[in-house]
């Protein structure tokens, strides 16, 4: 019998995925547990535009991780911290958050703190290349320059 699975099954399938199982194991198990469809002409309908509707997605928010990815090369934001006056050291380093939110308050662009990619803490004053990984295969580069603030 051929069924949609509706979740991921081990040693079967993943969600959304046709698979042919036998009559029982679909009967017994599977339809009852609302785990698989039956792979009606109606279920393969609705399976299809799930399909291209995620794919649909997929696209839009590559080219949207494209267009920033464009936007954040071509600009640079100014990070505040307090610091020593000698050296240009920094009390502690610049995180993550404080670079998303500058960039949010400063350029309008909003991206997730856990997509910037900072291999060791800033702790010194001085402009910084960072990269921020806005979807798999789309990498964007951010220049971040951080000036002390003494009190």
């Amino acid at each position: 019998m051929k069924v949609i699975l509706q979740v991921d099954i081990k040693g079967q399938g993943k969600k959304g995925q046709l698979v042919e199982v036998s009559n029982g194991y679909a009967r017994n198990y599977l339809l009852p547990r609302k785990l698989a469809v039956e792979a009606s002409a109606e279920n393969m309908n609705v399976m299809k535009e799930r399909q291209a509707s995620a794919e649909h997605k997929k696209r839009t928010e590559f080219e949207s991780a494209n267009l920033t990815a464009q936007k954040l090369s071509e600009i640079t934001t100014v990070v505040t911290a307090k610091g020593g006056v000698e050296g240009g050291r920094l009390f502690g380093s610049v995180t993550t958050k404080e670079i998303a939110d500058s960039l949010k308050e400063q350029h309008d662009i909003t991206v997730d703190r856990r997509k910037i990619v900072l291999n060791e803490p800033i702790k010194v004053a001085g402009i910084y290349e960072i990269p921020i990984k806005l979807f798999s295969d789309v990498t964007g580069t951010l220049r971040v320059e951080v000036q002390v603030v003494t009190h």
